[in-house]
């Protein structure tokens, strides 16, 4: 990470993208982030966007390693998401980039109680499933590598803000699947350096993982905040594990 030969283009500069560029450029990477606009607040954003289906970019970073850290459920990313993916993948080639890693998601597994890793089957029995797949296979298929992130948290994205005093739609008893927005800046750095030897997919889970019912009450009671409320108390534990990607020497080094 200290070789100013390196670096990265980072598709979607938000919150988890923004903090890569920034931890990218302390390591002297070169680094270019892309946002929507062409008005830029910081040396490294560069616009890239879709409009009518024409894209309109600032990316010029040759031999690059790409990252999409594209939220692919948030709002803005959410009518065009595949056509961005696709126009992005087709751009790194154009640039020649040396890889193309997708931050994808945990949720691309089953709902149903079990415990889940890389090698599970996935049944794409609901649209978000069947979208974050599609997205994985269409960077696989061109010799990408998928990163499944957990529940996000760090600076501003703290848990028991946004769940205080709400009625969550899970039993108390659910456990937790969550990760540091910094173990996963870790896990991004970890794959890039052993891009020749890795697995093409890790999941990037923190081993912590306590019922809903004691994390958001420790989470709430950090922050003053009234407890959530739970839809029922079933035991139902559906555990995600992300031990595989510590074979790179990577390790999970921030609590949840």
């Amino acid at each position: 990470m200290t070789n100013k030969s390196n670096k990265i283009v980072v598709l979607g500069a938000g919150w988890l993208g923004h903090a890569l560029c920034v931890s990218a450029q302390k390591a002297d990477w070169q680094v270019q982030g892309t946002h929507r606009t062409d008005i830029h607040e910081f040396d490294f954003e560069r616009q890239f966007t879709l409009e009518d289906g024409q894209l309109r970019h600032e990316v010029d970073l040759q031999n690059a390693y790409w990252v999409c850290a594209i939220p692919p459920r948030s709002r803005d990313s959410e009518s065009n998401y595949p056509e961005t993916l696709t126009a992005a993948l087709k751009l790194s080639k154009e640039l020649n980039a040396k890889g193309f890693l997708l931050c994808s998601s945990t949720g691309v597994y089953d709902q149903e109680p079990g415990v889940y890793s890389e090698s599970s089957d996935i049944s794409c029995t609901n649209e978000r499933q069947i979208k974050l797949y599609e997205a994985e296979e269409q960077v696989l298929e061109q010799d990408g590598k998928v990163l499944r992130l957990a529940g996000l948290l760090g600076p501003n994205r703290e848990p028991g803000r946004f769940v205080a005093g709400k009625e969550l739609n899970t039993s108390s008893e659910q456990v937790v699947n969550m990760v540091h927005q910094q173990d996963v800046i870790n896990a991004i750095f970890a794959v890039i350096e052993h891009w020749q030897v890795g697995q093409n997919i890790y999941n990037v889970v923190n081993p912590a993982h306590p019922t809903k019912a004691q994390y958001y009450a420790v989470k709430c009671a950090e922050h003053g905040g009234e407890l959530p409320r739970f839809t029922s108390d079933d035991k139902a534990e559906r555990k995600v594990i992300g031990s595989a990607i510590e074979a790179l020497g990577f390790t999970y080094q921030y609590g949840i």
